[in-house]
């Protein structure tokens, strides 16, 4: 699907944000941000069923896609925060903000560092098997990779960077091989995705680099919002697969039942990339609490 309009923002760390907008000027704006691995192409029948009634706005995370990463290396939560700021800025009326994953994370992240723009800028947030806290924490197996973050998991993260060539050819041949389409079908979803919804998202997690993942992970290791949740002030929509494994529904729960004006919306079947195994029902899941914010900002 070609986009009605593409353009580039320059940030002061010297990265470069490439944003398309997809529909008509004059709907109402959702803003998609996508999480960590992918890029904006994810959003795929996002952006095919929701832009004849939304402009629907999506963008690469720098350093993913086809945006420029920051030449200081600050691949924080924060950083991409200001970059959804950033974002937001160039439109006028109230959007919705959704985020899938990191991608959520980061939503959070923005309410914390920006809170006047949730009265002003923002008319709903919608939070897509995300979580509140280090991911560690809330993903399967959960107290054993905790135990380990630091002896093992943090050593391996700062040894993918240095050996990042090495590993994104290794990568490309666990792909050709066809290992790459066994563990995306096994973290992501349930057995009733299409063969090009799977084989699409294992290709678009090895296109990046495995040096840029490795801080980017690390960053979300020091993530913790918990204490930002109850400052929420606008309506918001906590989307979970029940059967996600990376991050297990208790933090949407957790989310949805702390944030003021939320509600849970649980998806069955469906995994971590329920949004594309789960598309229609999401899309209207999503069109639906959209239209529903929409009517109380007026």
């Amino acid at each position: 699907m070609r986009s009605d309009r593409v353009q580039r923002l320059t940030r002061p760390d010297g990265s470069e944000i490439q944003v398309e907008f997809y529909g008509s000027e004059r709907a109402p704006t959702l803003i998609l941000t996508h999480g960590w691995g992918p890029d904006s192409t994810v959003w795929y029948y996002a952006k095919k069923q929701l832009s004849d009634q939304f402009r629907v706005v999506v963008w690469d995370l720098p350093g993913l896609g086809k945006s420029k990463k920051p030449q200081n290396r600050d691949y924080s939560l924060e950083k991409y925060a200001r970059d959804l700021e950033a974002v937001l800025a160039l439109v006028e009326e109230p959007a919705i903000l959704l985020g899938h994953s990191m991608g959520a994370m980061i939503l959070l992240t923005f309410c914390r560092l920006f809170p006047q723009q949730l009265e002003q800028k923002v008319a709903g947030l919608v939070l897509v098997d995300g979580t509140y806290t280090n991911p560690v924490k809330t993903t399967t197996l959960n107290k054993l990779l905790l135990a380990l973050q630091k002896p093992l998991l943090q050593p391996l993260l700062y040894l993918a960077i240095v050996l990042s060539p090495l590993l994104w050819l290794i990568g490309w041949l666990s792909y050709l091989n066809g290992s790459t389409l066994l563990t995306t079908e096994l973290s992501g979803f349930t057995g009733r995705e299409t063969r090009g919804q799977l084989n699409f998202s294992s290709l678009i997690g090895i296109k990046a680099s495995p040096g840029i993942l490795a801080r980017g992970v690390l960053a979300m290791f020091k993530f913790d919002e918990t204490a930002t949740l109850k400052d929420i002030s606008v309506p918001t929509l906590v989307v979970v697969g029940k059967s996600d494994i990376a991050t297990r529904p208790f933090a949407s729960q957790r989310i949805s039942t702390e944030v003021p004006q939320a509600k849970l919306s649980v998806l069955s079947p469906g995994g971590h990339m329920a949004l594309m195994e789960r598309n229609q029902q999401f899309s209207e899941i999503i069109r639906a609490f959209s239209i529903s914010c929409l009517k109380l900002k007026k």
